[in-house]
């Protein structure tokens, strides 16, 4: 087996850039896959890197620890991590270790090493962000994870349409799992508490950066979700961080079923009404309508960039270089030319 070891003269590099300041500072909003794609590609054009990380999923090994523990669901934050770790074989080890899951007969069935390592440190450290910084040094993790809200949050949302013998009634569907998967039309989601707590670093990190990337990701379970902590969403109005919104690349079952582009900018316009944007960026062939989707970006202040960013295999997932050759371009292209170029 081959000894584990960095790449020197990667690190060397990184942090010649830092000292120089060299880099935009980025800071990654989401949650779950859609975020583990844009920190995958953000990784690899700079080092001042941080991802913010919705806090509300209740499924899975998450749910489970969330519900016997009452701690943060540490599921999206492990994925989060895993995204951040370098292509070396230590990196790529510890990416495989920390998402790999237990197959049992057992209580053990299901739980993800991550999750419980996480938790271990959150129990032993008494500090959610220490202990997310101890995890992420030890993966060599290029850059940072914090979680949105230092409390667990329940997503609720109304849904028209949840009950197919009743079409034009409005209930309220609890639980991001849940509304993840839900039938009929997402009319908007909530938190529960309505005005849950931000996490001070992760305030700091929005005010700091150079840029800020929201999504992609389920639009109401992942994305949204962080418009509605206020603290966060304050943080976002007033930073002078450039912001690109990066879409999903077709719509997901459930939540955004039938979904054009510009509807999700529309939806998240509700949530946020104060929010500007500065980016819209969409995959060129996911765009059916794209004078729709213009007009939906300049009613939040945006442009909107095409460019190729899916996957060869034709699944709906973004290839990570060709994601970050967008993001690129954009931080190099649009508004302030920072002093990393």
């Amino acid at each position: 087996m081959k000894p584990y070891r960095r790449r020197a003269s990667t690190l060397t590099a990184r942090r010649t850039l830092r000292r120089r300041g060299a880099q935009p500072k980025v800071v990654a909003l989401g949650g779950g896959m859609g975020l583990s794609a844009s920190l995958a590609a953000l990784r690899r054009i700079t080092g001042d890197l941080t991802a913010v990380v919705t806090v509300a999923d209740d499924g899975g090994s998450s749910g489970r620890l969330r519900e016997e523990l009452g701690v943060l669901p540490p599921g999206d934050l492990r994925k989060a991590l895993a995204a951040l770790c370098g292509d070396d074989d230590w990196g790529q080890t510890w990416a495989r270790v920390i998402q790999h899951r237990f197959q049992s007969k057992g209580e053990i069935n299901g739980h993800a090493v991550g999750n419980l390592l996480i938790v271990a440190l959150w129990e032993q450290l008494g500090d959610p962000v220490q202990a997310l910084d101890l995890v992420g040094r030890l993966l060599g993790a290029q850059g940072r994870v914090l979680p949105m809200s230092a409390v667990p949050l329940e997503l609720q949302a109304l849904v028209k349409g949840h009950d197919p013998e009743r079409p034009d009634d409005v209930d309220t569907v609890r639980g991001q799992a849940t509304v993840a998967l839900t039938p009929g039309d997402v009319q908007s989601v909530h938190l529960v508490p309505h005005d849950p707590p931000a996490v001070p670093e992760a305030v700091a990190a929005v005010l700091d950066a150079d840029w800020v990337v929201v999504g992609p990701g389920s639009w109401f379970s992942s994305v949204i979700p962080h418009l509605l902590v206020p603290e966060l969403l304050d943080a976002l109005v007033q930073t002078k961080a450039r912001k690109v919104l990066s879409l999903n690349l077709a719509p997901q079952p459930g939540e955004t079923e039938g979904f054009s582009p510009q509807r999700h900018l529309e939806v998240l316009g509700r949530h946020a009404p104060k929010l500007a944007l500065d980016v819209v960026l969409a995959d060129e062939a996911a765009v059916p309508d794209r004078e729709s989707l213009a007009d939906a970006a300049k009613r939040l202040g945006a442009a909107v960039e095409l460019a190729p960013v899916a996957g060869p295999d034709g699944s709906a997932k973004h290839d990570p270089e060709l994601l970050a050759a967008a993001y690129d371009r954009i931080f190099r292209m649009h508004g302030r030319i920072g002093p990393w170029r």
